[in-house]
């Protein structure tokens, strides 16, 4: 049933906005006059890699940096790219790739394999389904190029600040997983355009209607600063288990970290004693 939804809204979406893709690939092209699409290496459903097709954003070659995640101020993104980034617009062509049965409309976003490399126990859960075009953290972190902005290490604050709650989002989609889910994603998503605030609650209401844990209620709602937190390592499978949170790593000792702007190095987290994370307030615990 979900396949056949992915098939219809695939078709339809690239059908109705089939004009404004032309449009922005004609922009991408004529400022540099090189290919308007980037095909961008992705991890999928079982670990099996795919092509994922973007409009591109960045000057040829961004991907030679080694640097995956991209901040509001990253020298790479072109003048068209920010507007296209603003938008999501970056986003329609993948209405392919859930043609071809690489994506779904609403799944986990899909890592590159540096990230999925890396994943915990936990989140190796994540490549259980196809990844998605948008899901609960795609409208939670939807500036994330804003969190990352002023960073001297995007990749590492992004692991440390946004990587453990989009898991966490990611896994409870995933246990709860239907096409009444898929379609209140789908409306927060279009709502986050005209207003994000109004669509952060309505994710909120879903997580608390779902039983996810308080902490990440909270988090999605996006009132507060992000701070880092551990990437979660048990299995979250068990319906109505809590959602764990692991103070154990001395990494992640509680900061105030605003969403823009400088912050800490990420160096300076790796030193922190595990003695001052226990320390914390427990309401101050990850």
């Amino acid at each position: 049933m979900k396949r056949a939804f992915d098939i219809a809204f695939a078709i339809a979406g690239l059908t109705a906005t089939a004009p404004l893709l032309l449009l922005m690939a004609f922009s991408i092209w004529l400022q540099d006059r090189h290919n308007p699409f980037y095909i961008a290496p992705r991890v999928g459903r079982h670990g099996r890699r795919f092509r994922m097709i973007k409009l591109r954003t960045m000057i040829v070659g961004a991907d030679k940096t080694g640097v995956c995640s991209t901040s509001a101020d990253d020298r790479r993104v072109t003048a068209v790219g920010h507007f296209i980034r603003r938008y999501k617009l970056d986003e329609l062509t993948q209405l392919v790739n859930v043609l071809l049965g690489d994506m779904s409309v609403v799944g986990p976003r899909p890592n590159v394999e540096s990230d999925t490399s890396t994943y915990t126990p936990a989140e190796r859960g994540l490549l259980a389904v196809r990844p998605g075009i948008t899901d609960l953290s795609s409208i939670v972190f939807a500036d994330e190029a804003e969190i990352l902005r002023g960073s001297t290490d995007p990749d590492g604050d992004y692991v440390l600040l946004i990587r453990p709650w989009k898991s966490r989002l990611g896994l409870i989609y995933i246990r709860h997983s239907s096409l009444a889910l898929d379609f209140a994603i789908i409306g927060l998503t279009l709502l986050a355009v005209k207003g994000r605030s109004r669509a952060l609650e309505g994710v909120a209401a879903i997580l608390r209607r779902l039983g996810a844990d308080p902490v990440l209620v909270q988090v999605s709602r996006r009132t507060d600063p992000l701070t880092p937190a551990r990437l979660p390592e048990h299995d979250l499978s068990v319906s109505g288990d809590p959602m764990p949170v692991d103070i154990a790593q001395p990494t992640l000792a509680i900061v105030p970290i605003k969403s823009s702007g400088a912050r800490e190095n990420v160096a300076t987290f790796k030193h922190r004693s595990a003695a001052r994370v226990a320390s914390l307030p427990e309401t101050r615990r990850l």
